[in-house]
Parts: C-alpha cells; sequence; structure tokens
C-alpha cells in the first residue's frame, strides 16, 4: 500500500481494483464453485454482486421478497440488548427462505443468535474494510470498521464489504416465513 492523492493505492494499482465510486477493494482470488464455504470470511466480490442486486448471499438467486419487504436475517450481539434499530448498518446480503433456514442452522455465527427481518427500505450506505492512518509513503492499517461514502476519510480505507442501511423494516419469525414460503411456492 502507498500513499497517494489524499488516500491509499496499490503501487502496481489496475483499474478494476477500484469501483464507480472510487473506491479502494482488497484483493482476493477467483475460482467460482471451488472450494467450501468459510464461515466468517466473505468473499468480497460475491458480497458485493448480492448487495447491489439483492442476491441471495448463499445461493446467488434471488432473495426473496413479498409485499412486506426483503428477507434479511441479521447476527445480534447475545451481549446487547433490543432488537435492531432503523439505521443499523449490516454488511449481510438478503436472503431467499429456504437458504435462510439453512444457514440458521449451519453457520455458527447465526446458530446462537440472529433476527429476521422483512426490509421495505433500504440504502447502500457505505463500506468496511481496513482504515489506513494518513502519513509517509507507505501507510499501515491501524483498525478496522465501517465508514459512510461521505466521510473524509473514505479515500484510507481499504475496502472489503459493502454495507447496507436498514431503514424501515419488521422482525419477523423465520418459521412464520418458511411456512408462508411453502404454501406460496408450488411443490
Amino acid at each position: 500500500m502507498i500513499a497517494k492523492n489524499g488516500g491509499i493505492a496499490y503501487a502496481d494499482e489496475r483499474p478494476y481494483e477500484r469501483d464507480d465510486m472510487g473506491i479502494l477493494w482488497k484483493r482476493i482470488g477467483i475460482s467460482p464453485g471451488k472450494g467450501r464455504p468459510e464461515f466468517g470470511e466473505v468473499h468480497f466480490l460475491r458480497q458485493r454482486r448480492a448487495m447491489r442486486k439483492l442476491l441471495c448471499q448463499v445461493c446467488g438467486g434471488p432473495s426473496d421478497r413479498t409485499p412486506e419487504g426483503t428477507l434479511w436475517l441479521v447476527g445480534e450481539d447475545p451481549s446487547e440488548p433490543g432488537p435492531w434499530k432503523p439505521g443499523d448498518l449490516t454488511g449481510h446480503p438478503p436472503l431467499c427462505v429456504s437458504c435462510a433456514v439453512t444457514a440458521v442452522l449451519a453457520c455458527p455465527h447465526l446458530r446462537n443468535r440472529y433476527v429476521a427481518l422483512r426490509v421495505r427500505s433500504f440504502v447502500v450506505a457505505g463500506v468496511h474494510g481496513a482504515l489506513y492512518r494518513p502519513g509517509g509513503l507507505f501507510p499501515e492499517a491501524h483498525e478496522a470498521g465501517a465508514l459512510a461514502f461521505e466521510h473524509w476519510r473514505i479515500g484510507w480505507m481499504l475496502a472489503g464489504q459493502l454495507m447496507m442501511e436498514l431503514k424501515e423494516f419488521t422482525v419477523v419469525d423465520l418459521e412464520s416465513e418458511h411456512t408462508a414460503y411453502l404454501k406460496r411456492t408450488p411443490q
């Protein structure tokens, strides 16, 4: 990483390593259909595509959308009380109902605690990644976190996830959602 034009850059940066907003993304290998799921490790290209196109984060198909909203599962920190609030950010893309049920059973992060939401209003709001400290020719990462696109330090972020702000939603019961899905889906 080098310092360049009020932010960070790869010394050998290629045009596709920044998105249309000028955000620098971390480098990652691409080998579709190979390997096994690594829970807790997000493949940022897949995550970005799923967020932008509202695709299921597990199977890559369409997320479940009803008049009540798009289905999202969010992990909830068991040490913090209360449900999600409007304006909270997530790096987790939406899901289809069948993958949501599977994810709760298979994902260690969700197995302990999760919240199912039907989200009516949302907006891509920023990125999560490694934040570099300005100064010197070779800046160093000093913290990880999320920044809004308009934040003055966005040029110092090496992004790894697109963040979605969930504005209007209803907390729902995943079992009830699954039952309703089975009733409206031809078998």
